[in-house]
């Protein structure tokens, strides 16, 4: 059986995957797990993004938080970084975020965090997703006065947005920036920053119905975006997930800057200003190999994880450094949150920007992205995690790395929030890492389908 909880959370598409009754169970388990050793009735605070399945998982996972007599916060649509960030500052027992993040509109997803805003290591995940699996045994179901309440709040989006402008107080008054907000959950709170910064701030996909969140914008689409960059004659573009735990960005001639790049500008001023703990960035084994290469230039240590910014975040903490991140935008400025947050990114590489006078595309000069190719496989969810197994693929994976002899690399691994395959295959020749990753995402899906 497939483990409930992928690399951010309990996924999948809702009202089918993901239920309500799922969502109660989590709800019911999450709090009983993360609140047992409190005397008090503990609060647990709970967000969501855009989509419209949001407002009925919010409610069947605050029913469950009460039945176990817990009482739950709800503040309504709100970056993942910002539940991180508030569960922290107003120290309730933990924070919960209903979301999918760049996932399309019809999946859903629920993860939690610890009482410190950090997400839940996997042994605590298990110990839920087993109280499920043993039908709740073993929790009480007060009744009476035992039984909790839900409280609402308006205010939570401005604390954050105070947060993130007294943490990074740049003057971008000479900026003209456009933003694409996902129609997810940065809709107000990045637009509603960069202008209390004084930016000249041209929104776009910054309407959400329900329905439209990542559709075709975003950071998982970003043609229109430096289209718009150009048209516009701005000065950069920020591309946001739906979640807003992500940015990628656009130069002002419409070049994509993604998150390995942001790292290495945001990073090398970080290490001038005497700022970059342990003169180290932590990213994963995903990241572009040109970023190792950018480490090697300019002494700075890279320290490498498997996929996941929770496991970024936690090599982060083991070692002492405090910027990590991935490829795909996921950016943790640690010193000011503790997940990834797409505002404060945005927000740091703007101020690079500013102190530094250059324009973006000279900045990202600092690190050569190595051409990539990434071919993603659709497979069985229960399946995805075993494709080793065949020996025709790892023999595949073998010969190549051979013949590659250190000037490339290759990395396959399952994806840890969708039944996918992911092919991913670095080197100097374009044409030929294509070529490769088509043949071997053909050759798995061959067998495993």
């Amino acid at each position: 059986m497939a483990r409930m909880f992928g690399t951010d959370g309990v996924r999948g598409v809702a009202n089918e995957e993901l239920t309500p009754l799922l969502a109660m169970q989590l709800g019911q388990a999450g709090a009983y797990v993360l609140t047992r050793e409190n005397k008090h009735k503990p609060t647990i605070m709970v967000g969501c993004d855009t989509r419209i399945s949001g407002d009925m998982l919010a409610n069947a996972l605050m029913a469950g938080i009460c039945s176990v007599g817990a009482n739950a916060v709800y503040v309504g649509v709100i970056p993942t970084p910002a539940i991180a960030y508030l569960t922290k500052k107003y120290k309730v027992e933990a924070g919960v975020v209903i979301s999918a993040s760049h996932n399309p509109m019809e999946f859903n997803g629920i993860k939690f965090f610890d009482g410190n805003g950090y997400k839940l290591p996997d042994a605590l995940e298990d110990e839920i997703e087993a109280l499920i699996r043993n039908d709740l045994q073993g929790i009480e179901f007060p009744s009476g006065s035992g039984v909790g309440r839900i409280k609402y709040r308006r205010d939570a989006r401005e604390e954050y947005i105070n947060h993130a402008v007294s943490a990074v107080p740049v003057d971008l008054s000479n900026l003209k920036v456009v933003v694409d907000c996902a129609e997810g959950a940065s809709n107000y709170t990045s637009v509603e920053a960069l202008r209390q910064l004084g930016a000249h701030v041209v929104p776009i996909h910054n309407l959400p119905d329900g329905t439209n969140i990542n559709a075709n914008c975003g950071s998982t689409h970003m043609q229109e975006l430096q289209a718009r960059v150009v048209f516009e004659k701005a000065d950069v573009g920020l591309a946001f997930d739906g979640d807003a735990d992500r940015l990628l960005a656009v130069d002002e001639l419409g070049n994509v800057v993604d998150g390995d790049q942001i790292m290495a500008i945001v990073g090398a001023h970080m290490r001038n200003m005497g700022k970059l703990k342990q003169n180290t960035l932590v990213v994963t084994v995903m990241s572009n190999l040109g970023l190792f290469l950018f480490g090697d230039r300019e002494k700075i240590h890279i320290e490498k994880t498997k996929v996941g910014d929770r496991y970024v975040l936690e090599r982060m903490r083991e070692i002492g450094a405090n910027l990590g991140g991935e490829q795909s935008g996921h950016i943790i400025f640690l010193d000011e949150n503790t997940t990834g947050d797409g505002l404060l990114s945005a927000l740091h590489l703007l101020e690079v920007m500013v102190v530094t006078g250059k324009p973006l595309s000279e900045l990202s000069k600092v690190m050569t992205v190595m051409p990539q190719a990434l071919v993603n496989v659709k497979v069985p969810n229960h399946r995805k995690e075993h494709f080793m197994e065949y020996p025709e693929i790892a023999e595949a994976i073998e010969e190549l790395e051979k013949e590659f002899a250190g000037e490339g690399r290759v990395l396959i691994r399952p994806s840890g929030t969708e039944p996918k395959v992911r092919v991913m295959i670095e080197g100097k020749d374009k044409a030929k890492i294509d070529a490769e990753a088509h043949r071997i995402a053909d050759l798995i899906q061959q067998l495993m389908l």
